[in-house]
């Protein structure tokens, strides 16, 4: 890459930017080409849609403002571009279009449950990885006993009528070094996992979780 972009997104998540400079110095050296720029900010204020669509816009001028002159420019996706990820979409409303190329990263699905080293889903069973807001909105999803969640900062699994009938695995900072684990029975886990996110976001300043609902039975 001529340019290596790393997006800033405040002191409170100064942290992901730190890491992956740590990753670029260890590949590349000291010298290598790294551009920061501040990310914008979404507007929350109103419709959610139409909120993502209009960042979508400010992050793709972001980008463009940042790389200048750069023909091959390269991004470090946290996690894997292709699950619940909006860097593809957003490359797609540059004009011109740009020639890109994806290399694979792990999923936070796959750190979740290969830090708990459990498999994903049962015999010959499906599984649906979801959001925090379409879980608390739709409830259980229909047609599995098995549901990931993401993005969710509600801890939305309260929502969920008879917790007797869930187990969950939930880790914060997933392959990190700050990583956090718990699992068990949903009745019994669940104050505890929101008072363990509270102040793990507070130490941190900012926080990245995600869980595993099996339905028994």
């Amino acid at each position: 890459a001529d340019l290596i972009l790393i997006p800033r997104k405040g002191a409170d998540k100064a942290d992901l930017a730190d890491l992956r400079r740590q990753i670029v110095d260890a590949v590349l050296g000291p010298d290598a080409p790294v551009m920061e720029f501040d990310l914008p900010r979404r507007d929350a204020s109103g419709d959610y849609l139409t909120g993502v669509d209009a960042w979508h816009d400010a992050i793709a001028h972001a980008w463009v403002d940042a790389a200048g002159q750069a023909q091959r420019v390269a991004l470090l996706i946290w996690g894997d571009p292709s699950l619940y990820d909006s860097s593809l979409r957003i490359a797609a409303r540059l004009d011109p279009a740009p020639a890109i190329r994806v290399v694979p990263g792990i999923t936070a699905v796959q750190a979740l449950t290969s830090a708990h080293a459990i498999p994903v889903n049962d015999i010959g069973a499906p599984f649906v990885v979801t959001t925090g807001r379409r879980l608390r909105d739709e409830g259980w999803p229909p047609g599995v006993d098995t549901a990931v969640v993401m993005l969710d900062g509600q801890c939305s699994f309260r929502s969920l009528p008879d917790p007797d009938r869930y187990d969950i695995w939930w880790g914060a900072y997933v392959g990190m070094a700050e990583q956090i684990l718990d699992q068990g029975p949903l009745s019994e886990r669940t104050a505890r996992i929101v008072a363990t996110r509270a102040k793990a976001r507070a130490d941190h300043g900012w926080i990245m979780d995600i869980y595993l609902l099996r339905r028994r039975g």
